[in-house]
């Protein structure tokens, strides 16, 4: 079995993101990333990120807010970072606290700033087929990942497993905007395993460790794992049981070290296409 490792795609993709920077004239394009609290993954993430857009000449800044601040006063200020012109795109880190209304911080942020396609906006372009629209980052880094391994994706029977809008809804569309046949799985899918084992491109992603075995997947399969979960041991695993699959997959993602790279790298290329466009409408 092939294992795909992440680092290898994002080198792609940043050379992709030093031709954008070279339209901008100079102009280095930043992110602003809001989180709110100190939860251990959000804090890991966000480090992972601003290295991430560091390395490919992009510029980062950390918007932190208690974790028991009021939706009032959340909202107030993350108004003046949406209409900050220093600020080139917004990451937003995910689950907000329960005080703070995420569906109002969806609807106020600026659809162009928009990095991880959380806006209605966003959203609808990414069902619609409109390319003009941020697509969240995991899911765009699942098709970046194919794509730059030179997996077809077109014909191929495509077997995602979670539903969230996050990864799985979007990534459907991402798929069949790719001309796959995409069948969406979840916790009330009869027979998972055989569902899985047709699927010629299986992509994890149902926030559960080690939830897909051998039994899941097919002969040759190529095995995209988008979890990041801790076991029983305390160490980062996927939602694939990876040592298990080895016989029977043909390609496989590694956690880590696999889509998380990836979807940095997507993050960076969406801040220096906001660049690009929000130097174009001006």
């Amino acid at each position: 079995m092939i294992t795909l490792k992440g680092a290898e795609v994002s080198e792609k993709i940043k050379e992709q993101v030093q031709d954008m920077l070279k339209e901008l004239d100079g102009r280095v394009p930043r992110l602003a990333v809001v989180r709110v609290g100190e939860r251990p993954d959000d804090l890991s993430y966000e480090r992972g990120a601003m290295k991430k857009l560091a390395a490919f000449g992009l510029e980062s800044r950390s918007c932190v807010f208690p974790a028991d601040i009021s939706n009032e006063e959340f909202q107030r200020e993350f108004r003046k970072i949406n209409e900050d012109p220093q600020i080139t795109g917004i990451l937003v880190l995910r689950p907000l606290p329960k005080q703070i209304c995420g569906a109002d911080i969806e609807n106020m942020i600026a659809p162009d700033k928009d990095l991880d396609g959380i806006s209605p906006v966003n959203i609808a372009k990414v069902f619609a087929g409109d390319a003009s629209g941020f697509a969240p980052c995991t899911a765009e880094a699942v098709v970046e990942t194919l794509k730059a391994n030179d997996i077809g994706i077109s014909g191929k029977r495509a077997v995602i497993v979670g539903r969230s809008m996050v990864v799985g809804k979007p990534l459907a569309m991402l798929l069949m905007k790719e001309n796959a046949t995409v069948t969406v799985c979840h916790t009330k899918t009869e027979d998972l395993p055989g569902t899985c084992r047709d699927g010629e491109i299986l992509v994890a992603a149902a926030g559960r460790a080690k939830m897909l075995n051998r039994d899941h997947a097919g002969a040759g399969a190529v095995v995209i794992d988008v979890g990041i979960n801790v076991d029983e041991n305390g160490k980062l695993c996927g939602d694939v049981d990876f040592e298990s699959i080895k016989e029977k997959a043909a390609m496989a993602t590694p956690v880590p070290g696999g889509v998380g790279a990836v979807t940095t790298a997507v993050l960076a290329k969406h801040l220096a296409q906001a660049a690009l466009r929000q130097k174009n409408s001006h």
